[in-house]
């Protein structure tokens, strides 16, 4: 199947408590169908002519459907055709699994994802080496890039199309590995931390009195969330081949004391032990005997002095369109430039 792109797109991310406790709104459905109409506008326009979209019952099939069809009748083409994987709905992540799983089957050429940090590593737990593009509508977005869905969308029909050279339209990721004894591995895409609850409740990180451990695959300062720890004691770029390990303690304990943003509008102080560059291929130990693990900010696992528990950093795991680096070749190879016919008049004179 070849210029075809998935789109995945979360109904239910950005519902956490920390949306609760912060100030912060959800995007509404129908937001989250003008993103998929404007991304699917945007691939036309670049020369995509089939979209495979993970089907869901929270609202956004239907207005997508609506307005595709309103344009068909009008003897619009704004959109390329638009299918839906043959696939049970439970409106759970297992969805997004699922979805995952049937586009790299497919050999999809990339998938959009609209959702926040958990989404995305629920897509790449299974997308294997489909390239994917990240759009923020969750409530912790350290990683798919804040950018309007419009300038994504026709990112990824660039580069699918071949218009961009691969090695330029597509980036290698990072992405952090856990194992607790002889378990299948768990991953994270931008950080992993560890915690002295030892159980999971409220799955979202937000007391932080309690956190104890960080490790994080790239720190960048204006992310919010655990990341945004590790972000403002040492930034590291997504593209360096390291990460950071991040040691805490209670703020009344530590000597160091950071003010954090750990989810939108919620300023919290965090008490910083030590921090190093955490190196790839490495095993880490906890520092903690017993609590949780939380993966992208959510809690997944919980471990006892008895479990034997690693964290190690893995180079080159997966694949995103590197969307800054497609736009700017896009620009300075004229990519989105046409001709246009000129008509000259001629001025008879008498």
């Amino acid at each position: 199947m070849g210029r075809a792109i998935g789109i995945i797109a979360n109904p239910v991310s950005a519902r956490d408590i920390r949306r609760v406790i912060a100030n912060a709104t959800s995007l509404q459905i129908t937001d989250r169908a003008n993103i998929v109409l404007r991304l699917l506008a945007c691939l036309r326009a670049c020369g995509v002519s089939e979209v495979v979209v993970m089907p869901e019952n929270g609202g956004i099939r239907h207005h997508v459907h609506r307005s595709v069809e309103r344009s068909r009748k009008a003897g619009g083409h704004d959109f390329p055709v638009v299918r839906y994987l043959d696939m049970p709905v439970t409106g759970t992540v297992d969805d997004t699994i699922r979805a995952a799983d049937l586009m790299r089957q497919k050999k999809i050429d990339a998938i959009v994802v609209l959702g926040g940090d958990g989404t995305h590593r629920a897509v790449v737990s299974r997308s294997g080496d489909v390239p994917i593009a990240g759009i923020s509508t969750g409530t912790n977005n350290a990683f798919p890039e804040h950018r309007e869905p419009t300038i994504t969308g026709l990112a990824v029909g660039l580069a699918v199309t071949g218009k961009v050279p691969p090695a330029i339209a597509f980036s290698p990721n990072k992405k952090l590995s856990v194992r607790i004894n002889d378990n299948a591995a768990e991953i994270a895409l931008v950080d992993v931390a560890l915690v002295t609850e030892r159980v999971v409740g409220a799955r979202a990180l937000w007391r932080t009195e309690t956190f104890r451990e960080l490790f994080v695959t790239f720190a960048d300062p204006e992310c919010i969330g655990m990341s945004a720890i590790a972000g403002l004691l040492e930034p590291v770029k997504r593209s360096e081949p390291q990460g950071l390990h991040v040691l805490l303690a209670p703020p009344d304990e530590a000597e160091l004391k950071l003010s954090v943003p750990i989810a939108p509008g919620y300023m919290r102080e965090i008490g910083i032990v030590s921090w190093q560059r955490l190196k790839p291929g490495k095993a880490y130990g906890p520092q903690i005997q017993a609590g949780t693990i939380a993966l992208d900010g959510e809690r997944e696992l919980s471990f006892s002095e008895h479990d034997r528990v690693s964290v190690a950093l893995e180079e080159n795991a997966f694949r995103t369109v590197n969307v800054a680096a497609v736009m700017n070749y896009a620009a300075c190879h004229g990519l989105m430039r046409r001709a246009g016919i000129v008509e000259k008049k001629v001025s008879m004179g008498g």
